[in-house]
């Protein structure tokens, strides 16, 4: 679990999914899915904004461990991705798909992960 501290910010990542811990490497990204809002120029000054749709997702790289089925993780479906981070905040990605390539590279055992839904993630503390 993330241990939350007031001068923490970063270090130590719990990466669950359907409540599966994994072993979580280095650095990971995510994107809660709101929309990104783009600015309208005209000629004669800033119009306003258009809200463009993001894809909420969670990516990284976790270890590949003997019991680790590969198969499984790449079919991924509608499983549920649990970030907790060690300043406090968890972020949870439902109903998500892995849309990764399912590469494994063998001198670090390491497969680069990613997981994206239609459903916006929720960050919480």
């Amino acid at each position: 679990m993330a241990l939350g501290s007031n001068n923490r910010r970063a270090g130590r990542i719990y990466l669950k999914v359907d409540g599966a811990l994994q072993d979580a490497k280095g650095s990971f990204s995510y994107n809660l899915g709101h929309d990104k809002r783009d600015a309208l120029p005209g000629a004669d000054g800033i119009h306003g904004y258009r809200d463009t749709p993001q894809i909420p997702f969670i990516e990284g790289a976790i270890t590949d461990r003997g019991d680790l089925d590969l198969e499984a993780l790449v079919k991924g479906d509608n499983v549920t991705v649990t970030l907790e981070l060690v300043n406090g905040k968890v972020i949870v990605l439902a109903n998500a798909w892995f849309a990764g390539e399912g590469t494994v590279t063998t001198e670090e055992a390491e497969i680069a992960v990613r997981w994206e839904s239609r459903t916006p993630a929720v960050e919480s503390n």
